[in-house]
């Protein structure tokens, strides 16, 4: 009798750790690892906002970040989230424009005027509709916009620029791709592409003779160092989107879904308000090293910038979604 006894705890006893070791897995598997591209360098102030956001998901995400496109290349990554080969991406709107011509409108000059519109669109029907879009034709899941100020254009001839035509000439650094180039030439630029990471050296042998970023990034990646003046055309508010694969998405739980979107706006509404206080002051850096700072005549941008973009890409565009969106105060 006690044999039988011992020999039954024995089987229960090995079911158990069979079933504790079985669970261990499915343990792994409720947190899983999330690897994160971008393409700026982890000294840029997103890169805070974004190890905020990880360590407020650190119980449900295991994120794994790649800065500076150490893991893809700058304009890779939304095939890296389709082909899941990338869980989540600091994804350019540009990007998502090349598959979904709609999207151009996005990253049209003079479209939003500050942050609190660019938030306010994406939550409006009309933002609603175009994460719809990358949603249903991509098959990724964008989050919410990652605001990093006003573009402005950085120079290094020494030249005053007032309107779209004393920019003729002038070889602009943008990104590749077609609606990054286009967005160079609505500012009257002769549009140069250049990776991000080798922007410096190409300043500085003359490769371009200019960029265009918030003045932040120009003033983290030491972009002062080799240029004259900041010409504050803030013809772009500057931001990209937080996008999930699919896939990884999937992944998580509704009510992990949910903290996600919540940790993602206060991580971001809080780097956003961190940012407008910072690019006051790095103007006043700048001046004090010595740089031009100045403001030209915005509206002669304005309506060169819009009437380029409407003759070439307002047939893409949803109709009255423009309209929405200036609408929205």
């Amino acid at each position: 009798m006690s044999t039988k006894l011992t020999r039954r705890a024995a089987v229960v006893g090995g079911v158990s750790v069979l079933a504790a070791g079985a669970s261990l897995p499915a343990n792994a598997q409720a947190k899983p690892k999330m690897r994160f591209s971008c393409a700026f360098p982890e000294t840029d102030m997103r890169a805070e906002a974004y190890k905020a956001f990880a360590a407020a998901m650190k119980d449900d995400i295991e994120f794994e970040p790649y800065w500076n496109n150490t893991l893809f290349k700058q304009g890779t990554e939304l095939v890296a989230l389709q082909r899941d080969n990338l869980e989540l991406c600091n994804l350019a709107p540009a990007d998502i424009s090349k598959q979904i011509p709609a999207w151009s409108l996005l990253t049209s000059a003079y479209l939003f005027r500050n942050y609190a519109h660019l938030k306010k669109t994406f939550a409006s029907p009309v933002g609603k509709d175009f994460i719809k879009m990358a949603r249903d034709q991509l098959g990724i899941e964008v989050i919410r916009p990652v605001y990093f100020g006003a573009r402005q254009v950085n120079l290094k001839p020494d030249k005053k620029i007032n309107t779209p035509a004393d920019m003729a000439g002038i070889k602009l650094r943008m990104p590749p791709g077609e609606f990054w180039q286009f967005l160079g030439e609505s500012i009257g630029a002769n549009p140069t592409p250049v990776a991000f990471a080798e922007l410096y050296t190409a300043l500085q042998t003359g490769t371009v003779d200019g960029q265009d970023n918030p003045l932040v990034s120009a003033k983290t990646m030491k972009f002062d160092e080799v240029t004259t003046q900041f010409v504050l055309t803030s013809h772009v508010i500057g931001y990209d989107m937080l996008a999930v694969s699919k896939k990884a998405w999937a992944s998580l739980k509704p009510a992990q879904q949910a903290k996600l979107r919540v940790e993602a706006d206060n991580a971001f509404d809080a780097s956003a308000a961190k940012y407008d206080a910072v690019e006051k002051d790095t103007i006043e850096y700048f001046k004090k090293e010595g740089k031009k700072v100045y403001t030209p005549d915005q509206n002669a941008f304005r309506t060169f910038a819009q009437k380029k973009y409407v003759d070439k890409y307002g047939n893409d565009w949803p109709k009255g979604a423009l309209e929405k969106i200036n609408a929205i105060k």
